[in-house]
């Protein structure tokens, strides 16, 4: 078992201020990548609104999730060591690889099974994670 990325917030609070902090970095990144695009100023003004803002923080904020990679059977583990969480996994139960994300302070859980593409399903995990456990947070 390993672990993939390094943010895994244990109180609410935590988790709000990082993605608070997020904001600036967010709205630099579109800004480069408007003007790798070169967008015009008008264009610019025109295409580029907070709901682009937004996104690019949710991802920013996904993309460093701590993500639990193993077998099946240290996810089982996991869950029996950690009844007071609720699990929600994708996936097909019958694969050998789970990657997972634990929000404590939520006593919730997102998994997704995988078979060969750990890259993959931890990235689409984290899109989840960030979905299912903090959207409505923030």
């Amino acid at each position: 078992m390993h672990t993939e990325g390094r943010f895994s917030p244990t109180t609410a609070a935590e988790a709000e201020e990082r993605f608070d902090a997020l904001g600036t970095t967010a709205q630099t990144v579109v800004r480069e990548m408007a003007t790798a695009m070169e967008f015009t100023k008008d264009e610019y003004d025109e295409r580029v609104t907070s709901e682009v803002i937004e996104r690019a923080r949710n991802a920013l904020f996904a993309a460093s999730l701590a993500v639990q990679v193993g077998s099946r059977e240290e996810f089982d583990d996991w869950c029996e060591n950690h009844p007071e969480y609720e699990v929600t996994v994708a996936g097909n139960e019958n694969v050998d690889r789970v990657a997972w994300h634990a929000a404590p302070f939520a006593d919730r859980a997102v998994a997704a099974t995988f078979a060969e593409e750990e890259r993959a399903a931890v990235e689409t995990l984290r899109r989840q994670a960030f979905g299912r456990l903090y959207r409505d947070r923030f």
